[in-house]
């Protein structure tokens, strides 16, 4: 119904705490989140650095290194770490939200300053009109909105039918099998996102844990989605349901997600 197959499979990344474990499980690239912010003072920006420096020391020169700055920085620094990067041969493949996404002036003056240096944004943009704004831009490299916060794949739909026209990947945010058939049946989303959630960040688990009995996981760095009707998921019959009442719909006189005294 969305389309069909562009790919024979769907390669991935891995965002995970160590890129030599993500190499070795077959992962085309890595993403590591950027420990530190201005707010951590003056050395900040040279532990970053350093922090970058000793992963892209363990991985070898050309193994693609993602960082996740989760709208920790602002444009100064941005421009500053992006550059001193470079110079000290570290290579980087994009920078991920360095700015609020909503930040559109601020994505601007990144790409003039630095329009070879990959930025990319979306996972905190939540409808096609933000969106809209950040492709028309032209500032930002790649967009990653995540299909469970942003109104399902009909929005995403919507939103990838934009991209195309100016030539934008489409990256969705990492959302489990939730973004696989959508990235199976676009041209321009090329690659999916796996986020490694095991304890130590070594082995591959189901991102829903054991909510689905079939919920597929890469191997070897990618994998063949199927072709049952939805998303192909099977709700683990075992597992214990709550309702949702507790969670999304809290009455005044208690707390989110505190149970009801009885």
């Amino acid at each position: 119904m969305i389309g069909g197959r562009t790919k024979d499979k769907i390669p991935f990344y891995c965002t995970g705490p160590l890129p030599t474990e993500t190499r070795r499980m077959g992962f085309w690239g890595a993403k590591v989140p950027l420990p530190y912010s201005p707010l951590d003072g003056f050395d900040s920006m040279r532990k970053n650095l350093d922090f970058l420096k000793a992963h892209r020391e363990k991985v070898g020169p050309d193994y693609p290194i993602m960082v996740d700055c989760w709208m920790s920085l602002n444009v100064q620094y941005a421009i500053e770490i992006a550059k001193r990067a470079i110079d000290e041969g570290i290579n980087i493949n994009w920078w991920e939200e360095v700015l609020h996404p909503d930040d559109f002036d601020g994505h601007k003056l990144l790409k003039e300053a630095l329009p070879h240096v990959k930025w990319t944004t979306g996972e905190h943009e939540y409808s096609r009109y933000g969106f809209r704004k950040l492709i028309e831009h032209r500032s930002i490299d790649i967009i990653q909105p995540d299909v469970m916060w942003m109104g399902g794949l009909t929005e995403l739909l919507k939103i990838s039918a934009m991209a195309s026209a100016y030539d934008i990947p489409v990256i969705p945010h990492g959302s489990g099998p939730y973004s696989y058939h959508f990235v199976m049946s676009q041209a321009h989303s090329p690659f999916c996102e796996y986020i490694a959630n095991s304890p130590d960040g070594k082995s591959i688990l189901p991102v829903f844990g054991n909510l689905f009995i079939n919920e597929p996981v890469p191997h070897g760095g990618s994998l063949d989605v199927s072709d049952e009707p939805g998303f192909g998921l099977t709700l683990n019959p075992q597992v214990t349901l709550l309702p949702f009442e507790q969670f999304l719909a809290p009455g005044p006189e208690r707390g989110l997600g505190k149970a009801d005294e009885k």
